[in-house]
């Protein structure tokens, strides 16, 4: 049975569209494919297009299952009140109904995977102090985080990036690959 390396946390990071959750995805699908019993949880962000337009995002879970996180087509009595990223608004309760739960810590649970800890996860306040549950459980950590914005962290995400056991991963377009191996690798680490 491989060991994941406990306590650490792996942070992908790098600019929008750069390929954080893609990278993540093949990262899980790899460690799936060697090691079917391992136990994973967590969830992926994923863009909605109508044709070559992006109208929103959605929270998928590991399993497959997916829920609303933000829109720009979305007009009902209740989405009036929420908060908006940029063009898009957040539908707050569709996203803790479906992630929170996936953040629970489990005695069995071998990794997290949380993609990603940005702007719009963090309009949840139950959601920061679960991630931070997730650090704190030794259970090793797999989480994509934004670029500062004109050299401003969120300060969430500027807590993770300081956190004793992170480990940033800056991705380009050029070392995906390379990002990738390090991250399996590390891992799957043996202590």
């Amino acid at each position: 049975m491989m060991a994941t390396a406990p306590g650490k946390c792996f942070l992908v990071t790098g600019p929008p569209g750069v390929g954080k959750t893609t990278l993540i995805m093949r990262v899980f699908e790899t460690l799936k494919t060697s090691n079917p019993t391992l136990k994973i949880q967590g969830f992926y962000t994923r863009e909605i297009r109508e044709g070559i337009e992006r109208v929103g995002f959605e929270v998928v879970t590991l399993d497959g299952r997916k829920a609303p996180l933000a829109s720009t087509t979305i007009s009902t009595p209740e989405s009036i009140r929420w908060p908006t990223v940029g063009k898009y608004k957040v539908d707050i309760a569709s996203f803790e109904a479906l992630a929170l739960p996936e953040l629970q810590i489990k005695e069995d649970t071998d990794l997290f995977i949380i993609d990603e800890v940005g702007k719009m996860e963090l309009f949840s306040s139950p959601f920061f102090p679960a991630v931070l549950k997730v650090l704190e459980s030794n259970i090793p950590l797999l989480a994509s985080v934004p670029i500062p914005k004109f050299g401003r962290d969120i300060p969430a995400v500027a807590r993770l990036r300081d956190h004793p056991g992170a480990k940033i991963f800056t991705l380009r377009p050029s070392n995906r690959d390379a990002v990738k191996e390090q991250i399996y690798t590390q891992l799957v680490d043996s202590e």
